[in-house]
């Protein structure tokens, strides 16, 4: 498959953190929308934004939560916003848009992994629904305030989207659930929303970027036993994390998507999946999950996504 996905050579690594990839730049003036940015990774992307000058709106599914987490950050608000709930999304889309306000970046950060089978809506998947599904119909009713403002819209996926492709004969793992191939297919969804989405949208001046930020202990891991975290060499056996080659720190791993909604260096680029603060190279063959597989960037599976997305959210930008 012919690829964009080759390094441009950033000058930033897997070990650059958010404020090193924001050096020099001012972004006083400039709108951002973070989900999940009270938290994790989305706590530190939101604080590295407003420090640089940033205003950023953090959509909440536990406002008073989130509210708490940034208490003391000067230039953020907060609006309630479950993912899992397209009625919740309408509404928040609905109550931004009637700010008159443009966006400059949307981050969609926010996700669950792992966890046990559940079910959302009309009985999706949770994992599609909230980390895809939520995050399509998000961008899809904010596009009146992404368009005029030439926005950058970052999907955050992960090496996880390695586990599984997407699932077109069960998607809703209705034969059998496995709750790492479901996060899997919802990162694949991920990486593959920002392919069709930059395709719609780069005439518009609009571009998007999806990513894998690194392996990060944060309250992502909340579905995960402790004896499963143990054995997979995280944390010991009282839960303190544990140096393992190649764990970011949480400043570390919200870098690249930061990078990603702010560096000129991506300028005329787009539709790519970035990893360690630079446009990842395909996945080799040897299975290290490294890089990214074909099937998350194949333009005609994004087509495919995309179109089974505006189905099951009743909503199209582009229709």
């Amino acid at each position: 498959m012919n690829t964009a996905q080759h390094k441009i050579g950033s000058g930033f690594d897997a070990r650059s953190t958010a404020d090193d990839v924001l050096a020099g730049i001012d972004l006083t003036g400039r709108l951002a929308l973070v989900t999940g940015g009270y938290s994790g990774l989305g706590l530190e992307t939101t604080r590295a934004l407003t420090k640089a000058g940033a205003r950023v709106v953090v959509p909440a599914r536990r406002p008073g939560a989130a509210r708490e987490a940034l208490a003391g950050l000067g230039g953020v608000e907060v609006d309630e916003l479950d993912l899992g709930d397209l009625d919740s999304v309408r509404a928040f889309a609905e109550r931004f848009l009637a700010s008159g306000r443009t966006l400059d970046f949307v981050i969609d950060n926010a996700g669950i992994m792992a966890c046990p089978e559940t079910r959302v809506g009309p009985g999706w998947e949770a994992q599609f629904a909230t980390n895809h599904l939520g995050h399509f119909a998000l961008v899809n009713r904010l596009w009146p305030a992404i368009e005029p403002g030439g926005s950058r819209v970052v999907s955050v996926s992960s090496s996880g989207h390695h586990f599984s492709g997407i699932r077109w004969d069960d998607i809703d793992w209705r034969r059998g659930y496995d709750k790492w191939e479901a996060y899997g297919q919802a990162k694949t969804a991920n990486v593959l929303f920002a392919v069709q989405l930059d395709r719609l949208a780069r005439d518009r001046g609009v571009r998007a970027f999806s990513l894998h930020p690194g392996g990060i202990l944060t309250p992502l891991q909340r579905h995960l036993p402790k004896e499963e975290m143990m054995a997979r060499g995280w944390i010991d056996e009282d839960g303190n994390p544990l140096d393992v080659e190649g764990m970011k720190t949480p400043e570390q791993g919200a870098a690249t998507q930061v990078w990603a909604a702010t560096s000129p260096q991506l300028a005329g680029l787009g539709g790519v999946y970035l990893e360690d603060c630079d446009i990842a190279e395909p996945a080799p063959a040897d299975g290290e999950r490294k890089g990214v597989k074909d099937h998350a960037v194949d333009p005609g599976q994004a087509a495919r996504l995309w179109d089974l997305s505006a189905e099951r959210t009743g909503v199209n930008a582009f229709a």
